[in-house]
């Protein structure tokens, strides 16, 4: 398979998939890069990963006491000072903090409403961060802080939308989530209703756009959205229980997030992570547990597919990549003028 992937890339030409070596076998989801250089990676049982190198080699090491938590979220302020997030039912949600590049550790919140779940978080700079949950009593959780997580706060209740009935968020990627500039935020929903929620006052308020994803059943609806600037953003989802099924699980906006209209590129799969390559460009990449795609949305192409399981991808904005996956699979995605 590897060896496919690899033949596969050299002969197109314009970039490189590369597998990695890892020192551990636990489940990946979480994933941010610092810088080029600088990436850190989370997953099951406490896990998390670190590379210095553009992840040619890593780190690996579990948060104290966090051996039973699932980190589906890592979000990196800088090399140094990094939050985790654990997804599960009441105290298995939890928030942890490093300010010394994983030395230490501090247990920042934890959730203690047993009906409560949490499922991804965004930071606008070091201090604003805002962490999103399934609803509760009919509403969206949302947690935020303003002074880099000492104090993490319950939105107040006009703060939290509405959900429609089975409507919820997904915890497959820590990209449910999505910020910009400094107090844009969207956030994308799937089961009852494939919406996504706008806030451009760092979460104070909010409203809600319809997609055309699909969505019905708990299993799908809208997984991932990513934005690179305030206007041009991407949702990714689809049926996470039907990976292969083709229909429309890719979105795009150009106005915000106040419309969304269909990627007409097919067969489409289930995706559970999106990422710009480039701020400046429409090259996105999207995976899931059936395929890892290149889309030119520019010009509406397909430039590059494989079939591969991957939860996660994210970007350096400079053209390089890291996707992850279970089993601790990572690959690296190196366009060819910087191999």
């Amino acid at each position: 398979m590897w060896l496919r992937l690899v033949l596969v890339a050299i002969v197109l030409s314009f970039q490189s998939v590369q597998p990695a070596s890892t020192p551990t076998s636990e489940s990946l989801r979480g994933l941010a890069f610092v810088s080029p250089s600088t990436i850190w990676v989370s997953g099951t049982h406490g896990t998390y990963l670190r590379s210095t190198d553009g992840g040619k080699h890593w780190t690996v090491a579990q948060v104290p006491g966090a051996e039973a938590l699932d980190f589906r979220d890592v979000e990196a302020i800088s090399s140094d000072e990094v939050y985790l997030l654990s997804a599960g039912p009441g105290d298995q949600s939890r928030i942890y903090k490093t300010s010394d590049g994983g030395k230490h550790w501090t247990l920042q919140f934890t959730n203690a409403d047993p009906n409560g779940f949490y499922d991804c978080m965004a930071f606008w700079d070091a201090d604003h961060g805002i962490v999103l949950g399934d609803p509760v009593e009919g509403r969206f959780e949302l947690l935020v802080t303003a002074d880099g997580g000492e104090h993490w706060d319950q939105a107040p209740a006009q703060s939290r939308p509405p959900a429609a009935p089975g409507e919820g968020a997904f915890a497959a990627s820590g990209s449910c989530i999505a910020v910009q500039g400094s107090s844009n935020a969207w956030f994308a929903t799937g089961g009852g209703l494939a919406r996504v929620f706008r806030s451009t006052d760092q979460g104070k308020s909010w409203s809600a756009a319809e997609t055309p994803i699909v969505h019905g059943p708990s299993s799908t609806g809208i997984f991932s959205i990513a934005f690179r600037n305030a206007r041009d953003g991407i949702i990714a989802g689809g049926d996470y229980q039907h990976p292969d099924a083709d229909g429309v699980n890719l979105a795009v906006t150009d106005d915000g997030g106040a419309t969304w209209k269909p990627v007409p590129i097919h067969p489409q799969y289930y995706f559970s992570a999106a990422t710009y390559l480039d701020p400046k460009r429409d090259d996105v990449l999207v995976v899931g547990s059936s395929h890892l795609l290149q889309l030119d949305l520019g010009k509406m192409k397909m430039i590059y597919s494989q079939p591969i399981n991957m939860n996660a991808v994210a970007s350096t904005q400079t053209g390089e990549a890291i996707a992850v996956g279970a089993k601790g699979e990572i690959l690296r995605w190196v366009p060819a003028e910087k191999r």
